[in-house]
């Protein structure tokens, strides 16, 4: 890394990790912001020019040095309109710099919520950003194993403003060897991953796929106070498109979710299969205004900072994983012997969480 090289202060920080929120901020690096600050600063050879200086500690960095040096790598490496930039990189003794683009448009749910009209159109053009962003991203060798609405930020406060990739501190690259480390944020998980199975470029599609989910009903495709019984629910692939916040979303914005929510990692699609769907490419997403309904289950159920967590400890998922399958092991012998069972058994999915269940 180089030296510091001075930039000119500006005014207060800006917001941490994921984007600072409607007051403005920097994209990326929010793996490291538990022991990083964030500061607006103007560039000393273009004033016009602010950009956002993650400023890491390297004391509370010590044993995570390889982590930083592999995200770091990775942003040098991806230059593409929808992910947030590393435009350089500094040190001194006590500290690690890194000079990000500037984002100021806030984060996706929050700006949907404050929107007054939302369509199936706005969420098939959201997604399809999202897709040529990790599409690029796949081409040049980088998975990147966290995507989830709170990576996913608004360039400006424009109304027609792009759609910005953040956080890249779980990214990994395919060349480094192979991956099969549990990683992530609960809810958006690929099976693969939480069946210990070496994994791929294919874990962003499904992340991809449940916030699609997410963006046409407000609620996520997965839910359970418990992590064994989330976790059970994923590695089967059970979602439901719930009536009635279901009843008016097209049969092709379904269609693409099942494509990308497949278990079967040799049958899901790719991200260039996805962009190459009606729903993304063509006219078959509706343009009836679902923004009451989606806003409303998005209040509801997204205020829970364990959507937001992102992990990496593999004991964990193992130990959860063994949990589900446990349970379901004892369902079964349960179910088997008991004489009184008939045809009225209901499925053991809970129903999403809406409303107060979701607290």
């Amino acid at each position: 890394m180089k030296k510091k090289k001075k930039k000119r202060e500006r005014g207060g920080g800006g917001g941490g990790g994921g984007g600072g929120g409607r007051g403005g901020g920097g994209g990326g690096g929010g793996y490291w912001g538990a022991f990083s600050k964030v500061r607006l600063a103007e560039v000393k050879e273009d004033p016009s020019t602010v950009v956002a200086i993650k400023i890491i500690d390297k004391k509370a960095l010590k044993g995570k040095e390889d982590s930083l040096e592999n995200e770091i790598k990775v942003l040098r490496r991806l230059q593409h309109p929808n992910i947030v930039q590393l435009m350089d990189t500094y040190e001194d003794r006590e500290h690690v710099y890194l000079v990000i683009e500037l984002v100021t448009g806030g984060e996706l749910f929050d700006r949907i919520v404050e929107k007054g009209s939302y369509t199936e159109k706005d969420a098939a053009d959201l997604i399809r950003q999202v897709l040529e962003a990790v599409d690029y991203m796949h081409e040049q060798g980088v998975v990147h194993r966290d995507l989830k609405p709170e990576n996913l930020l608004y360039f400006s406060q424009d109304e027609d403003s792009k759609i910005m990739i953040s956080d890249f501190g779980l990214s990994k690259m395919e060349d480094s060897g192979i991956m099969a480390t549990a990683c992530g944020t609960p809810g958006y998980v690929a099976p693969e991953v939480l069946a210990q199975k070496p994994y791929g470029k294919a874990v962003d599609v499904w992340s991809i796929g449940v916030i699609a989910y997410i963006l046409l009903c407000g609620y996520p495709p997965f839910y359970d106070e418990n992590d064994a019984n989330l976790f059970a629910q994923i590695l089967k692939g059970e979602f439901e498109f719930d009536s009635p916040y279901w009843d008016e979303i097209s049969d092709s914005a379904k269609d693409f979710i099942r494509q990308l929510m497949c278990v079967d990692v040799e049958k899901r699609y790719t991200c260039k299969q996805s962009l190459s769907h009606p729903w993304i490419s063509g006219n078959a997403a509706s343009d009836r205004n679902i923004h009451s309904s989606v806003s409303e289950q998005l209040k509801k159920n997204f205020a829970k900072s364990r959507w937001k967590q992102a992990y990496h400890a593999t004991a964990v998922i193992r130990q959860m994983r063994l949990m589900a399958l446990s349970t379901q092991r004892e369902k079964r012998v349960s179910e088997s012997s008991d004489t009184n069972a008939n045809n009225n058994t209901s499925s053991t999915r809970p129903s999403p969480p809406r409303g107060e269940n979701a607290h």
